[in-house]
Formats: structure tokens, C-alpha cells, sequence
């Protein structure tokens, strides 16, 4: 693999993680914070807002994904599109956990 393509399987990973729990929380109805929000990452968008952008990190995740040509078999590459999960998997509750004491 090329390193831009490692580059691509990382933010695949991230992307990916980052759009569960805007999805999930979005097709559940409930508010939840995205960059749109006032403040921004602080603030809660609307069910519909958290949807869309969900479904935006899931596209650009799976475009990242096939940039990528990370296949079963490669296993470095599977093991950098996974730290990226666990990144921004990290990040993320880390970040969110502070979302209800503000």
C-alpha cells in the first residue's frame, strides 16, 4: 500500500466511528451535539441535522474506505483503519461525556 492510502484507511476509521452516534441518536429523535450547533460541538442540533450528518460521515468514510483498497487480507492496513476507530472512538466519548454537565 501506498502511505496515502494508509492516510485514507485512518480517516476511514474515523469517519465511520464518528457517524454511529450521530445516526443513532439522530433516528432515535433525539438533540445531540454536531458542528452546526450553537456553540459549535457543544450546543444540540435537531434529530434531522445529526441524520444528515451521520449519513455524510458514512459517505465519506466509505469513499476514504475504497481510496484505501484495504482488502480482508491486509492486515496493516485493517490495523490502521482500526486505530482509527479507536482514535476517534476515544475522542469522542471523552467529549461527549462532558455534553450534559454544561
Amino acid at each position: 500500500m501506498e502511505w496515502y492510502q494508509y492516510l485514507a484507511a485512518f480517516f476511514s476509521g474515523a469517519f465511520l466511528a464518528n457517524a454511529v452516534p450521530h445516526y443513532v441518536k439522530g433516528i432515535c429523535g433525539d438533540k445531540f451535539p454536531t458542528p452546526f450547533a450553537k456553540p459549535p460541538g457543544k450546543g444540540l442540533s435537531s434529530a434531522v441535522i445529526n441524520v444528515l450528518w451521520g449519513l455524510l460521515n458514512i459517505l465519506i468514510g466509505y469513499v476514504l474506505w475504497h481510496v484505501s483498497h484495504i482488502k480482508p487480507g491486509n492486515h496493516p492496513g485493517m490495523a490502521v483503519f482500526f486505530v482509527g476507530v479507536v482514535l476517534m472512538s476515544l475522542m469522542l466519548s471523552n467529549n461527549f461525556t462532558k455534553k450534559d454537565k454544561e
